[in-house]
């Protein structure tokens, strides 16, 4: 049976496309007001007049660069001023570089280091014990099947989105009791930006999936009595993330690096 996200409400980073995007349309859909947290303010608002008009929640947008230091404290105090406290965090924001670690520009990496995993971090941090108290809710943290074997070329974005995987798995565990819902979520290839910020669409490994389809997926895992602590989503990307557990890791890495290249 779907979950009911009635007088719940959600947090969603990196709100303003694709899978952030999704995100708060389909738990809009199932009754929980939204904040959408990212950097262009045009696109969260009409994003929240959208939904605010199709299904009669709160949609609050909240422009915010996830990679400033002292982010989390900000989301946090922006709601504190609007009385909003929320019940669910979906940690969607994050973005990729392809090319050689060595031939990388520094200060990219330290951004992308900052938004996919300092950011994550953060974020968790602030609100998890507000979560974990309600229980209504559910923590989604937005990994990659890049998080199941080294990346070359693609190597920090790989070692970021396995940080969060990592994460994400132990706290599903440290929150086993509480009722909330914690699921570490691997897309593959998707129908979203992301590529665009990659600069190549030569990243994607197999069939791109829809956002919805991805998003639908993850909803359904939470709905069950026992979820599964990550999920991956695509049958292809589920059975290439298992086998990458198992083959020995070098060969892992000569094939990611072959696939990569």
């Amino acid at each position: 049976m779907a979950k009911d996200y009635r007088g719940t409400t959600a947090i969603i980073t990196g709100a303003s496309a694709g899978l952030g995007a999704e995100f708060a349309t389909q738990l809009a859909a199932r009754g929980a007001d939204v904040v959408l947290v990212a950097r262009r303010e045009d696109r969260l608002r009409e994003l929240a007049g959208r939904l605010s008009g199709a299904h009669g929640v709160t949609a609050t947008p909240i422009e915010l660069d996830l990679a400033e230091p002292g982010s989390a404290a900000a989301l946090r105090a922006a709601l504190d001023e609007r009385g909003i406290r929320p019940q669910t965090l979906v940690n969607n924001a994050g973005f990729g570089m392809k090319g050689a670690f060595a031939e990388a520009d520094a200060s990219r990496v330290d951004e992308m280091v900052a938004v996919n995993v300092a950011a994550l971090v953060s974020l968790t941090r602030e609100f998890l014990p507000d979560l974990v108290r309600d229980g209504r809710g559910a923590l989604v943290n937005i990994a990659s099947t890049a998080a199941y074997q080294p990346c070359p070329n693609m190597a920090v974005y790989g070692a970021t989105k396995a940080f969060v995987l990592s994460l994400t798995e132990a706290l599903a565990y440290e929150t086993r009791a509480s009722g909330l819902g914690v699921l570490a979520l691997s897309p593959g290839a998707t129908a979203t930006e992301f590529f665009e910020v990659v600069g190549s669409a030569d990243a994607a490994v197999g069939r791109f999936q829809t956002p919805d389809a991805v998003v639908r997926l993850a909803l359904r895992r939470l709905d069950r009595m026992r979820m599964p602590l990550s999920v991956v989503s695509g049958v292809g990307n589920a059975v290439n993330a298992t086998l990458a557990r198992f083959i020995p890791r070098r060969l892992a890495v000569s094939v990611s690096g072959r696939v990569l290249r």
